[in-house]
């Protein structure tokens, strides 16, 4: 578990002294205004140019043009950034008015910070309480959604905790006990807090649901409603995604009021700043030409997915064969084995990571020059997600994607789903057609 208490601020200085009245003139008139509005999801969508106008006010300016208050500003800076993304560009104004949002855009462009920095704004003022909430599919997802909230809230006092499985309980009891300003959850563990009535929701202000799409492939959508019906239906509801397919559409015309739809990009585009590759390869020989192209020594920093845990450890083992310093990470490891190798794999210290798909999400990794398919993914989305591990943030990657024969057709329907035919990459003896 990851806990992040803050010193608060008190004093004339402080954010939360020096607005909280304003603050709470605004909170109640708000309130007044929301509790006429229906407790019943609608689904009066805005568009995307609706979305644009609404935050036209902020086109083309940095982070302070977006009505942000210095002590936001301040940690901004200190993260290095300077302009914000387009999906944070057009959901921060939305989300500081207020309003419902359903956020779609490609991995790997801010969707965190698009929510974590105008929740942290909204709650500047206001007594110790736990007034946000966070649910995301995975523990990697909570650290990384934890982490930005630390970045961009290191100077305004909040109190951050999140909670998940495989790690120490009573750390987690103690933490939501003593009173926190965020929660960052998976619903399995989540739900065993408000079971054991370790955590209240009464006060709650913000929901977000952070990779819905991928929380309904997990099953979760039993939990989810369990969370929310424990949730004051006059909230705001912000949910975020790499795809909207369907079923997370109706998610959201359950729990959203008038959700303004913010879109960068189509429907389950890849990443524009990703150059994507076939590799034809016979299945028994993926190994060989993983080993032979990390061997040319131009590959940097990789990620390798296998579909199978016993995938993955038979890949580390040959790459060390063949003395190439490797590590995996599935869900066989413990949570300090799979924070280890994370670690290892981000201070450079081990070349490849070799993971399932429990990687696809939730990873914010600079530097990751390439990202290998060495089994190509079951689902076209997965791909989507697979490859934005690379290309994040606007910089430049590569994807590769070992195909064998049996694994044709569904390069194709991936070809189709991203709008674009992948080249290919034939290596003299290795390709399944030489």
């Amino acid at each position: 578990m990851t806990t992040d208490h803050h010193k608060k601020k008190t004093g004339a200085d402080s954010p939360r002294a020096t607005r909280g009245k304003g603050r709470a003139a605004k909170a109640a008139a708000s309130a007044a205004t929301v509790k006429h509005q229906p407790p019943v999801a609608q689904t009066d969508a805005v568009s995307l140019a609706q979305a644009e106008a609404v935050a036209s006010a902020a086109d083309g300016g940095g982070f302070a043009e977006l009505g942000l208050h210095a002590t936001v500003l301040h940690a901004i800076a200190d993260a290095g950034y300077t302009l914000p993304t387009p999906i944070q560009r057009q959901a921060i104004p939305l989300a500081l008015k207020g309003r419902d949002l359903m956020g779609l855009a490609q991995t790997g462009t801010g969707k965190t910070a698009g929510f974590s920095i105008p929740i942290i704004e909204r709650l500047l003022d206001g007594p110790r309480r736990t007034r946000a909430l966070i649910l995301t599919p995975t523990r990697e997802l909570c650290q990384q959604v934890d982490e930005s909230f630390r970045k961009y809230g290191k100077y305004a006092g909040l109190d951050v905790v999140s909670v998940y499985g495989g790690v120490g309980y009573e750390t987690q009891v103690a933490a939501l006990r003593g009173g926190v300003d965020v929660v960052v959850a998976t619903p399995g563990r989540l739900i065993d807090h408000l079971e054991k009535q370790n955590v209240s929701f009464e006060d709650l202000e913000v929901l977000v649901l952070d990779e819905a799409d991928r929380m309904l492939d997990m099953g979760f959508a039993p939990q989810i409603q369990r969370i929310v019906a424990q949730i004051h239906p006059y909230r705001q509801t912000l949910l975020f995604s790499a795809t909207m397919p369907p079923e997370v559409e109706a998610l959201a015309r359950k729990y959203l009021r008038k959700p303004v739809v913010v879109q960068v990009g189509r429907r389950s585009s890849a990443a524009t700043t990703v150059q994507h590759y076939v590799y034809p390869v016979p299945k028994q020989r993926k190994a060989e030409l993983l080993a032979d192209l990390l061997k040319q020594g131009e590959m940097d920093s990789v990620l390798v997915f296998t579909r199978t845990k016993q995938g993955a450890d038979r890949v580390v083992r040959h790459l060390e064969s063949e003395g190439i310093d490797a590590d995996a990470l599935h869900a066989d490891k413990s949570q300090a084995q799979r924070e280890a190798a994370l670690a290892r794999f981000k201070a450079g210290q081990t070349r490849v990571l070799v993971a399932t798909d429990i990687a696809q999400r939730g990873l914010d990794i600079s530097g990751i020059s390439h990202v290998i398919n060495y089994d190509v993914p079951q689902q076209a989305d997965d791909y989507v997600h697979r490859i934005g591990r690379t290309g994040r943030a606007a910089q430049t990657g590569d994807a590769y994607t070992f195909m064998c024969a049996d694994e044709i057709a569904m390069v194709k329907t991936i070809e189709r789903t991203i709008g674009q035919d992948i080249p290919r990459r034939s290596v003299v003896g290795f390709d399944f057609g030489t």
